[in-house]
């Protein structure tokens, strides 16, 4: 194959030599071969392995990209396949609460049921059940209600919180808009227009915003998995090349 040096690698990203020696280092892209003297020597397979964990990144974000790539390497292919299932299963989640909320605007100005129609003890959930529903730790929907994200009511026997369903829609609310790195106190006003029925300006704008992110998130899944099926084939072809000619490795140096 066709001997590359790491700034070839990182010429073709925008990136700095340093970078690609640290993905080597962390497992994301193979070990490279070394001249006699100890440099570097990248090939086409250590290129698309590059690729593939840039276009990982913007699909499942950098934590998830690191584990596919630690999992391709160490030859755990049911591994990757569970990370990948493990983001489109949240992306799906993150559209169904985007039309949920969506759903909930459409009612804003709707007159609330009288409250006998809400009896305390009807369709609640508790603090660690509404946690567990989110992905997140009790501690997370204390410090949401202390910004006044959520207002849960009290169980009038033991003062534990209860959430309901409108508790529940402004957790999943908070969580999606959460994760798109919005701001507690910006998400605290979206909330608080939805309870208000106020304007609806920024709610719009957020959810729209929202939109886009995960339109841009699975078409950055899409890239991923043609940038994923390369490699695999490329990683094949290198398995064949290296039964009939092994490589040789010297000691470090660049």
């Amino acid at each position: 194959m066709r001997a590359l040096r790491p700034a070839d690698l990182a010429r073709e990203h925008g990136l700095s030599t340093q970078a690609v020696r640290n993905y080597e280092r962390d497992g994301f892209i193979p070990p490279a071969e070394r001249t006699r003297s100890g440099y570097r020597v990248y090939t086409e397979v250590h290129a698309a392995a590059l690729r593939v964990y840039l276009s990982l990144v913007p699909a499942y974000g950098h934590a998830a990209a690191g584990q596919i790539m630690n999992a391709l390497h160490n030859d755990e292919l049911d591994d990757v396949l569970v990370s990948i299932d493990r983001g489109h299963s949240q992306l799906l989640r993150d559209r169904d609460t985007l039309d949920t909320v969506r759903r909930a605007v459409g009612h804003l100005t709707a007159e609330s049921p009288p409250a006998s129609d809400h009896p305390a003890d009807a369709d609640t959930r508790t603090i660690g059940e509404l946690a567990h529903r989110l992905s997140v730790t009790p501690a997370t929907l204390r410090n949401w209600e202390g910004v006044g994200i959520l207002a849960p009511g009290r169980d009038p026997g033991t003062g534990y919180r209860l959430f309901r369903a409108s508790d529940v829609r402004d957790a999943e609310l908070a969580h999606l808009l959460r994760r798109g790195g919005y701001p507690l106190d910006h998400i605290s006003t979206v909330v608080h227009q939805i309870r208000t029925a106020g304007g609806t300006d920024t709610l719009s704008a957020a959810l729209e915003d929202w939109q886009r992110k995960l339109t841009a998130q699975g078409l950055a899944m899409l890239g991923a998995a043609s940038q994923l099926s390369h490699y695999l084939s490329a990683l094949g072809d290198q398995a064949v090349s290296t039964r009939r000619c092994p490589g040789r490795r010297s000691g470090p140096r660049s």
